[in-house]
This record gives structure tokens, C-alpha cells and sequence, in this order.
């Protein structure tokens, strides 16, 4: 007998319909005096301040949408491993950016807010700028040319000890165009004796070189305090900072399609995308409208492999990986139809539930598999399998078939989006809760276990986001018990989309 149909007593799971039934006839006043009463009972037991805190009840507050002032865009540009990053992370006071001695770790633009003497803007990280660049270094470009046109103000960053080189004039030229204020950054100065190496750099015609060292920190300050002085006091170009937008991370492992769904999702080549495995490695945040609604999607790095085992840029990457995560509220991981479901895929989807965001599951390149070619009817039959296999302990998780890459059934993820997150929202009464334990328990109590039988005295729903319920017993309930209740709380209550944390908390009665 599998865990979540347990029943000690018959083999059976109860009645769902039946269940629901016993719960709608009963009266609110019933309810609300019968979960009274057991809330009165808990005095009888052993309980500390964090039981008191907890069954104080929780406020619920409403979210809304807030639109405040655009702040100032500062875009830092400049040919590839000169150091751009650094200075990202030196100006953010953290490490944020991937940085690495290869040129071009960083390829897409990526946005991080930042502030300096109590003014705060928008830092936009982009990849090493190259004239007549081919292939994924060309889309690399691209988007330092839009970071540009989409900036208040340009950083434009020099290797000092090399001198001004072709590509830099390159640059000048593009950042001439732009018509922006630009300063000039003149980095890896480390020491006094190293300021006449930036000399050259007056050659450029933007001015005066600021010299700074990225990696020590040194002049960083003093250019800065210039910078914050040229900024708008609202952003010409930007779009409005929004507070409100759910934010939703796209994760998988690479080449799956993320950055083509950003795209598509934004409708324009907001970041890279190459048949390259790997291509994005910082997370890429973006406001897009779907749905006639806006949502902050987050492309993130692809997952390779487990974290201990990956190094360089690829470990920095996952790491900034699971912070989008974290910073989400529902998780969007992409699977290749074309390819057998791994355990890669498996890891990442644990991760999002060890996380405990909402679920949605996109199943991509589904126009590949859409003619009735007998191949592609093997694949759909064989994915049908995979699925209830290996996705069985997430078959409460939204499916969505799409194509990145075509936008078909694009629109078909916001509905799927709404219900995880109006889910991943969702409170119940403690009342109702407490009947549905009454009547579940009743139905099916809890087998013995070396001659005693464990009770459930309470229960309530500490928080939502997930849905986390605690439950005060006067002994440990077995996984397979707390998985059937679970699986009826599902059923119940439709938390299609969530994932659903049950907690207990076994407490003795007072010593009299």
C-alpha cells in the first residue's frame, strides 16, 4: 500500500466527496467553538513561548502594486576583461558579478541596484564590447549597444596598463553616437607610482581619465562621488521601478531554452541566446506583460551539475542561481521534450521545493513533436511515461507545452502562473483545518506504535508561502500518516501549484 492512500484500519483511502460533504454541512459557529475548544486543551500541555506565539495567529496583509520614481541607469561598458565586473562588485560593496580572468564571463546586461552617499541607481553589468564579432560574442555586443541606449550614464572602462587600443576607439565612437555623459575609467591602478600609465588615455577625447583599481578599491570612492553628481534625479530612459510584479525565476539546465522564453516573454532579445550549453551565467531580471498583467521574470544560469563539483564561473554561477530563488516566488522549470527527463532535471526540481516556491512545470520545444511523425509519436508516448515516473511526487505542479523559441501557447503560462502563486497564497481558517483533522482522524487514526497511539491535540496554519501547517501531537506521527494527510489537504482544498510543509510539535501534559 503506498503512503499517501494509508489507512490502517481498512486499506482505503476515505472518501474525498464524502469528506467534503461532512465539512460543508457542518455549521461555522459548530466549527469555530469545536477549534476553540481544542485550542483550550493545549493548556493542559507543556507549551513555550514560540507554541504562544505561534497559535496568537498570524496577520495577513493584502499585496498591491507600487510604482515608484525610475531610478538613474549607469551602465558600465568596455571591451572584455577589462574589468568591468570587479568594479560592479566593488561599487555594490559584495560580490555579485561573476568574475574570472577569462575574457568574456559575462555576456548578457544585468541590472543591480545599488547607492552611494543615500542616492540610489541602477548598475547595469555588461559583456566585453568587440568590433566585427561573429557568432555568440556578436550577440554579446548587441547587448552592450542596448545597455547603452538604455543608460543615463556611461562608465566606460579602460585597461590603464594596456593603453587605449582599436577596439576602445571603437567604443569612443559608439559612445559619441549615444550623445550620454560618459566618464572615463581608467582601472588597474593600483599604486601611485602606476597614475602616469593612464596619461595616454586623454587621447580618447572623453575627458579626463578617472583612475581607479577595481580589485583594491582605490579611487573607486572619488569617481563615484563625480558620477552620483550627473545623475537624474529620474531616469530619462528607464521604466518604472514596480514593487508589486510577482517574481518568477526561470530555472533548468542549459540549452533547455530559458533565455529564448525570456525573450519571447519580453518580445525582444533581452539577453543572449546561443546553441552554446552555458550561455547565461548571471541572472538576468526583466518587467514583461503577459496576460495584460506585468511580472518580473529572472533568466538564470543552466544548473550543470551538483554545486561541489563545478568550478570557476560555473560555481558562481549556480550559487547566483539559487539566490534568484530565493528572491522568486514561483519557479518555472523549463524541460527539453526532445530529451529524456534526467536527473539534472530531478535536482532542480528539488531545489525549487527544498525552497519552497510555487511549481510550474513548462515542457519545451513542444512544436518539435507536434507532426505525426512516428518518431516523434515514440518520444510523446515515452515522455507520457517519463512524466508519471519520474514527476509523480510533483504531479501537483501546472504543465505547460510551449515553444520558446515560436511563442506557441506562451499565453498559457500565465493562467498556470496565477493559480501556483494564488495557491502558494492560500490560508485556512483554523476552524476548518481543525474540522478536517476531527473528520480525517475519525475516519482513519493513527495505527499504534509500540502500544500507544499518538494524537493530534491542534493544528493550525503557521504561514502561507508555502503553506505551512503545525500540528500539536502527543506523539510522533510516521511520514507515510503526515503524507496521507497531506495528499487529502491537496484534494480538499486544491493546492495545485505549492508545495505543502506539515510540521509537528509533540508536547507532554503538565506534571500537577
Amino acid at each position: 500500500m503506498a503512503d499517501d492512500d494509508y489507512d490502517p484500519s481498512t486499506g482505503s483511502g476515505i472518501g474525498d466527496d464524502r469528506l467534503a460533504e461532512k465539512l460543508e454541512a457542518l455549521d461555522d459557529e459548530l466549527v469555530e467553538a469545536r477549534a476553540a475548544a481544542l485550542r483550550a486543551s493545549l493548556d493542559d500541555y507543556e507549551l513555550d513561548e514560540e507554541d504562544t506565539g505561534l497559535l496568537a495567529g498570524v496577520e495577513v496583509g493584502e499585496d498591491g502594486i507600487e510604482y515608484l520614481p525610475a531610478l538613474p541607469v549607469v551602465a558600465i561598458v568596455g571591451r572584455p576583461n577589462v574589468g568591468k565586473s570587479a568594479l560592479v562588485n566593488r561599487i555594490l560593496g559584495r560580490r555579485e558579478a561573476v568574475v574570472e580572468d577569462t575574457p568574456g564571463v559575462t555576456r548578457d546586461r544585468v541590472t543591480y541596484k545599488a547607492e552611494w552617499m543615500e542616492r540610489r541607481f541602477s548598475l547595469v553589468d555588461t559583456g566585453g564590447w568587440e568590433p566585427d564579432a561573429k557568432g555568440i560574442d556578436r550577440s554579446v555586443a548587441a547587448q552592450a549597444e542596448v545597455a547603452i541606449d538604455l543608460s543615463d550614464v556611461v562608465l566606460f572602462v579602460v585597461d590603464a596598463m594596456v593603453g587605449a587600443t582599436s577596439t576602445d576607439e571603437h567604443v569612443v565612437r559608439l559612445l559619441r553616437k549615444s550623445g550620454k555623459p560618459v566618464f572615463l575609467v581608467a582601472n588597474k591602478i593600483d599604486d601611485a607610482r602606476q597614475e602616469p600609465e593612464a596619461a595616454a588615455l586623454w587621447n580618447l577625447g572623453l575627458g579626463e581619465p578617472h583612475t581607479v583599481s577595481a580589485i583594491h578599491g582605490r579611487g573607486v570612492a572619488d569617481l563615484l562621488d563625480t558620477v552620483v553628481k550627473a545623475l537624474p534625479e529620474v531616469s530619462a530612459v528607464a521604466k518604472h521601478e514596480i514593487g508589486g510584479p510577482r517574481r518568477v525565476a526561470i530555472l533548468g539546465r542549459p540549452n533547455v531554452g530559458k533565455s529564448s522564453l525570456l525573450n519571447k516573454a519580453a518580445g525582444e532579445e533581452r539577453v543572449v541566446v546561443n546553441d552554446l550549453a552555458g550561455t547565461t551565467r548571471d541572472p538576468v531580471d526583466e518587467i514583461v506583460e503577459l496576460g495584460g498583467k506585468l511580472w518580473r521574470f529572472v533568466d538564470t544560469a543552466g544548473i550543470r551539475r551538483r554545486v561541489h563539483l563545478q568550478q570557476g564561473a560555473d560555481f558562481y554561477a549556480s550559487l547566483r542561481t539559487s539566490a534568484a530563488l530565493e528572491k522568486s516566488e514561483v519557479a518555472v522549470v523549463v524541460l527539453d521534450v526532445t530529451q529524456p527527463i534526467s536527473v539534472q532535471d530531478l535536482n532542480i526540481i528539488d531545489l525549487v521545493l527544498e525552497s519552497g516556491r510555487a511549481l510550474v512545470l513548462a515542457f519545451n520545444k513542444w512544436d518539435r513533436l507536434s507532426d505525426d511523425d512516428l518518431e516523434n509519436q515514440d518520444r510523446r508516448r515515452y515522455l507520457e511515461r517519463e512524466i508519471e515516473k519520474d514527476l509523480a511526487h510533483v504531479a501537483w505542479a501546472p504543465r505547460v507545452n510551449i515553444s520558446a523559441r515560436t511563442g506557441r501557447h506562451l499565453d498559457k503560462l500565465v493562467p498556470a502562473l496565477e493559480l501556483a502563486l494564488e495557491n502558494w497564497d492560500r490560508r485556512i481558517p483554523t476552524g476548518k483545518f481543525n474540522a478536517f483533522l476531527t473528520e480525517l482522524v475519525a475516519a482513519h487514526p493513527h495505527p499504534l506504535r509500540g502500544g500507544k497511539q499518538p494524537r493530534i491535540l491542534f493544528g493550525t496554519q503557521a504561514s502561507t508561502r508555502p503553506p505551512t501547517f503545525v500540528l500539536f501531537t502527543t506523539g510522533f506521527l510516521d511520514p507515510g500518516y503526515r503524507r496521507f494527510i497531506q495528499r487529502r489537504l491537496r484534494e480538499l482544498y486544491d493546492f495545485e501549484g505549492t508545495p505543502i510543509v506539515i510540521n509537528m510539535r509533540v508536547r507532554e501534559r503538565r506534571q500537577r
